[in-house]
């Protein structure tokens, strides 16, 4: 899609269709000021009978009979002015682009933007490049169909940021919403080859041969019912000062997840190619991250496997040796994810990671705990912890801290191993599984992301399709923004 910045007031801009906001008060602002003084005091008057209202999201639909070189004006709710953030501000985008969106159009135009902060006019590009993009990508008939050209009123400097942003979630929902025949640990890794070698990184890719090599028993176990090879890969951003020790973003890449021998039900299973939601989201931030030429050092690691029943699949009762040297007892074969990051973490470490986030779509049981909207945070330090959560507030993608007690790791100890991938009963599963990770990160400062709920969505927002959401990328960006 090309983005292209104006200068062209929201009258006379030539396009299929123009976007202005009003305020929750009835306040126009400059662009929709104009747009009704143009039209006879149109908007003026739909404010007047409650036809528009503000209220934040909000999208109505105009067609002036005179005053416009644009045919249609979407009006969309900016809300409370008081209020306005990051969050707000890339909805009332996307919600505009996505009421647009319903039908081709070639040109549209958003006359947002009134020297709004940086950072909010970002999060409005990024919100309009996110809205227009929809998860029909084999439909012959479009439910979404994204804009030609999308027109842009506001700073150049935000435009650039605000796409680069857009982009690398677009680049995360499309990997999650790809079927699990094309997006497979193979080509997965080739994406993320493509994607280093367009912004500047390094990349090493380890196959089958290179995971064996390296120990990484526990992933491996995973892939074993498989036949598909997994893949282990390791992209390197290095803008920070030599040497310096970099940050590490990991991210669990179960490209299907079956449940392997402890199979899921169908209704359970339909949805698993988006397990590798946090594999995706790492490679969208690591996109990012680059392109806006960071001053850090960081690591974007992702494990990648397909978790299926074939003949020489993981058993119940199977001790797997992982690299870091601890022995892990299987109790079940559909608590896989935290088997993959356990070797994915115990690289990042080896490859002297100062701090530590991974994100996985790791547990039911989080979802159970905090719904569908909230990702859960778990900790072993909580300065590093408070940083992740500040940024995850700018960003306007809500997490949740879960305690971390040592009496949970408790639930992890097995009489054969030296631990066992799930806890004691249904309880608490999420936490038991983060205990069973920080086994991995060897004492660095390390987060935990279990983004099981808002990963992935089966009903759309006003916003946003449904499919993958894209969500966290700006939270990992945002964190490596504020690293100094």
């Amino acid at each position: 899609m090309k983005l292209t910045s104006i200068t062209s007031n929201a009258v006379a801009t030539a396009a299929d269709a123009v976007v202005v906001g009003v305020w929750a008060d009835g306040q126009l602002t400059t662009a929709a000021s104009a747009v009704d003084q143009a039209t006879g005091g149109l908007l003026s008057k739909l404010i007047e009978c409650k036809e528009i209202t503000g209220k934040a999201l909000e999208v109505v639909t105009v067609y002036p009979s005179t005053g416009m070189s644009a045919p249609l004006v979407a009006v969309v709710g900016l809300g409370d002015k008081a209020k306005l953030n990051r969050q707000i501000a890339h909805r009332a985008a996307g919600a505009a682009a996505l009421s647009l969106a319903k039908k081709p159009r070639e040109k549209v135009a958003f006359f947002l933007d009134e020297q709004w902060a940086a950072d909010l006019a970002e999060n409005a590009v990024a919100g309009a490049l996110v809205g227009c993009v929809g998860q029909d990508l084999y439909r012959k008939e479009k439910k979404v169909y994204p804009f030609g050209e999308l027109l842009w009123s506001g700073q150049p400097a935000a435009l650039s940021a605000g796409r680069i942003l857009g982009e690398a979630m677009n680049l995360t929902r499309r990997l999650v919403n790809e079927p699990p025949q094309d997006i497979y640990p193979e080509t997965f890794a080739q994406k993320v080859v493509e994607v280093a070698a367009a912004c500047g990184m390094e990349v090493e890719v380890w196959d089958q041969a290179r995971l064996e090599q390296e120990r990484c028993g526990s992933l491996l176990a995973v892939a074993k019912g498989s036949s598909r090879p997994a893949r282990l890969v390791i992209m390197s951003y290095l803008g920070g000062p030599k040497g310096a020790p970099p940050l590490a973003l990991v991210g669990k890449g179960v490209t299907f997840d079956s449940g392997g021998l402890s199979l899921k039900p169908t209704d359970s299973m339909l949805t698993m190619k988006c397990d590798m939601a946090g594999a995706a989201t790492v490679l969208g931030a690591m996109q990012a991250i680059a392109q806006l030429k960071l001053p850090v050092n960081v690591l974007g690691l992702v494990g990648l496997v397909e978790n299926m029943t074939g003949p020489a699949a993981m058993k119940l009762g199977d001790v797997l040796h992982a690299r870091n040297g601890r022995t892990i007892e299987v109790h079940n074969t559909d608590a896989e994810g935290r088997l993959v990051l356990a070797d994915v973490l115990a690289v990042a470490v080896d490859r002297g990671a100062c701090k530590i986030i991974d994100l996985a779509t790791l547990t039911g049981a989080c979802c159970v705990a905090l719904g569908l909207e909230v990702a859960g945070l778990m900790t072993n330090n909580e300065e590093w912890s408070e940083s992740v959560y500040q940024a995850s507030l700018l960003s306007g993608e809500p997490l949740w801290k879960l305690p971390m007690f040592a009496e949970y790791g408790e639930q992890i100890r097995s009489e054969v191993a030296d631990i066992k991938n799930v806890g004691e009963g249904r309880w608490g599963g999420a936490i038991t599984a983060a205990k069973f990770l920080e086994e991995f990160v060897d004492g660095r400062p390390w987060v935990h992301l279990d983004i099981a709920g808002p990963a992935f969505a089966e009903k759309g927002k006003s916003w946003v399709s449904a499919g993958a959401s894209g969500r966290f990328v700006q939270t990992l960006l945002e964190t490596v923004r504020q690293h100094r």
